[in-house]
């Protein structure tokens, strides 16, 4: 076991999804089997019961890797000397609520949280944004953390690929290890853009291209895009709550492969800064590819995009625009 432990900080952790999260980092899911670690926990002061009840259960898991927690409600002992922050504490949306109310509900926690990490975290403190809107988040939270690379602020599309994933196993009846390089391209949002054009998969030991083996343009275009641009609201419609497991699960994913690497002909989707990669507009929050190599992402090149697929990054990009417009004047109001 390697001796120093690192510092995980998981706000929002008195919650749904903090819930499934802790448990999966806790045992070493994300950083190995043989990273210890202490994981701190924010939220806010009401929440300090639930809390104190979670860390009890993590206590009571007995976990070996866990070598301490530090619930707070204060983002200066939170942060301080992470390395590696899971941002999900948010305002969640409520109904009858305009997503510029909610986004002005949020940029106000980001701008603090960006401050905190600025002053108080490692400079190399990987930091992944679940909290919605989320890539408009992230782009608020490193505004204010001018001293932390930009690129090491990301917000979570894996969940997105995650469900494309699994539709697509699901359709041709394979393994969901068979499936692979579906990409989320745009915003985690209802315009975001599931695409697998560019995925594989194995079928009867054969390694096709997913438009080969579903054989179906009609469905990749409607049907499977459709079903995960809406799949989180089918999940509250039954559930009557929203995503948690599977979003802890992603947020998992997501952080794993940040700092163990993507494997060699893969890549994952990752909401990162936009450096104008395939007609993308720079300096906002974008899904694109990426492959991990020393918990650095790039962006994979010279993908194809058809002529269906670039009007939907268009349409993607332009909200991102727009959010970030509003989010700038929320912060500039302040």
């Amino acid at each position: 076991m390697s001796a120093e432990p690192i510092r995980v900080v998981v706000t929002g952790a008195a919650g749904q999804i903090a819930y499934s999260l802790l448990y999966m980092v806790a045992k070493g899911d994300v950083f190995g089997p043989n990273q210890p670690l202490i994981l701190h926990l924010l939220d806010i002061p009401p929440m300090m019961g639930v809390l104190e009840g979670v860390v009890m259960e993590l206590d009571d898991c007995a976990l070996p890797l866990l070598v301490r927690v530090v619930p707070t409600a204060d983002p200066a002992v939170a942060f301080k000397d992470v390395d590696a922050a899971f941002l999900v504490g948010a305002m969640p949306r409520k109904q009858g609520m305009e997503r510029k109310d909610l986004l002005s509900a949020n940029v106000k926690i980001f701008k603090v949280q960006g401050e905190a990490l600025d002053k108080y975290a490692k400079k190399d403190v990987k930091v992944l944004v679940v909290g919605n809107p989320a890539n408009t988040n992230a782009l608020v939270c490193s505004h204010y953390a001018p001293s932390i690379p930009k690129e090491n602020f990301t917000a979570m599309t894996r969940l997105d690929q995650n469900r494309a994933q699994a539709q697509i196993a699901g359709r041709l009846g394979v393994g969901i290890t068979k499936v692979k390089n579906v990409i989320i391209w745009g915003n985690h949002s209802a315009t975001q853009v599931p695409d697998a054009r560019n995925a594989s998969v194995e079928v009867n030991g054969a390694v096709k291209t997913v438009p080969e083996a579903v054989a179906d343009d009609e469905f990749l275009k409607q049907q499977f895009l459709e079903t995960v641009q809406k799949r989180g609201a089918a999940v509250i419609a039954a559930r009557k709550m929203s995503s948690a497991m599977s979003a802890a699960k992603a947020a998992s994913d997501h952080m794993r492969d940040w700092f163990a690497g993507t494997r060699d002909g893969e890549y994952v989707s990752m909401g990162v800064i936009s450096d104008g990669s395939y007609g993308a507009p720079k300096d906002i929050v974008f899904s694109f590819p990426v492959q991990i190599q020393n918990r650095q992402w790039k962006i994979v090149q010279g993908l194809s995009v058809d002529e269906f697929t670039r009007g939907k990054l268009d349409i993607t990009a332009k909200e991102l625009l727009e959010e970030k417009e509003e989010a700038m004047a929320v912060c500039a109001a302040d």
